[in-house]
């Protein structure tokens, strides 16, 4: 095949922080490396039941953790090949489809080795960008250097949850905030990798004398103090929040005047996830979404992120949710039922759906969009460790 010689170009960086005499720096062109990173290629291609297989790019990101579970750190980015995943081919037998055609991607792994030198998937976690879409590689222009996240990837919800479970315990309010929006985000790659972000965070319905953190119950409140943060936080290989600080202040009223005073006829407005008006709109796009999906097995929505309603002439709805893979297959069932469990181990998508409903004329259409997170890793947890920090009101 024609891989070209920029495959196994590799970025040096630099160790940094206390664990300099654990961490290693390791040449990207070392055979144990393109082995461990052919085990998680081949992993992550084997987790597909459609599409084409794809092909290693280049490694941009190897440390050796000194952990005997955890051996390798790394950082790769895939294109899409001309093999389909059903081929029986290996990825290195497979071409690169033409640029405009081929979907990209940038994938995390954490790879153990194993007492007979084979290598073993820890965790791995890969963000695929469809064709057409922005250059992956344009973000390491500058290594070392921090870039712009213009859209929040999903391995980014720990450092969100922690930031948010921070404030709510070293703030003196009476209620419990939750995350709003995150206006600006950027990350950078050590030996680990430092994130700053600024986000904007809301009362909800729920007391501190009542609970002490966020469930689903817990819904904004219309009227309720907003406040902005500025957190910097440092995630360490083994995928650990090992460094924190937090700086938020409560802003004035005037700065969100109330909805009732901004409300605007025909404009998008959010809604509770779990409001009742989005009860068939979810039913359709999930249904929507397994008749044009052709893997084997039904997906089910596991998680509503946020949720919007419209008014038209009729009613719009836009979705953000997560489906996961359920037990139930399309060659054993008719429909995805509610008796279908989800597969704890199986796919995951994040999706984005538009309903577009008129009930009087029994009118009901629906786009759903997905990508696929890759499959839940249950050997290795994220633990978060709760560092102290500073708060600025």
């Amino acid at each position: 095949m024609k891989l070209l010689a920029i495959l196994f170009l590799c970025s040096r960086l630099l160790t940094s922080f206390a664990q300099e005499d654990q961490l290693q720096e390791i040449d990207c062109n070392d055979e144990d490396v393109f082995k461990a990173v052919d085990t998680a290629l081949k992993k992550y291609n084997n987790g597909s039941n459609s599409g084409n297989q794809f092909v290693l790019y280049r490694i941009t990101e190897v440390i050796n953790t000194g952990d005997r579970e955890i051996f390798y750190s790394v950082k790769y980015e895939i294109k899409e090949g001309d093999c389909p995943v059903q081929s029986g081919k290996t990825w290195q037998e497979c071409d690169y489809k033409d640029p405009e055609q081929a979907a990209t991607g940038e994938c995390m792994a954490t790879i153990g080795k194993r007492s007979n030198m084979d290598f073993s998937v820890t965790t791995q976690t890969c963000h695929i960008t469809p064709a057409k879409g922005p250059v992956v590689t344009s973000q390491y222009d500058c290594y070392g250097c921090l870039h712009t996240i213009w859209t929040v990837p999903p391995d980014f919800d720990p450092v969100l949850r922690h930031a948010i479970e921070h404030f709510n315990n070293h703030t003196g309010h009476s209620h419990l905030f939750s995350l709003k929006e995150v206006k600006r985000a950027q990350r950078q790659v050590v030996s680990g990798w430092n994130y700053e972000v600024t986000y904007l965070i809301q009362q909800t319905n729920c007391s501190k004398e009542n609970l002490k953190f966020l469930t689903q119950d817990c819904e904004p409140l219309r009227n309720g103090d907003t406040g902005e943060c500025t957190d910097i936080a440092y995630v360490d290989p083994q995928l650990r929040i090992a460094s924190f600080s937090q700086k938020c202040q409560i802003l004035p009223e005037e700065n969100f005047p109330s909805l009732s005073r901004r409300r605007c006829m025909g404009c998008p407005s959010e809604i509770p996830v779990d409001h009742p008006y989005l009860k068939d709109a979810l039913n359709h796009s999930i249904t929507k979404l397994n008749a044009e999906n052709d893997a084997t097995f039904y997906f089910k929505i596991d998680i509503v992120h946020r949720a919007t309603s419209q008014v038209v002439a009729g009613s719009r709805y836009f979705i953000d949710f997560t489906a996961r893979e359920t037990t139930c297959s399309k060659e054993s069932n008719k429909e995805l039922t509610e008796s279908c469990e989800i597969n704890k181990v199986g796919e995951m998508l994040r999706c984005t759906a538009a309903v577009y409903e008129r009930p009087w004329e029994n009118i009901i259409e629906s786009t759903v969009k997905c990508l696929s997170l890759g499959k839940m890793q249950l050997r290795k947890q994220i633990v978060l460790i709760q560092l102290p920090g500073s708060i600025f009101f």
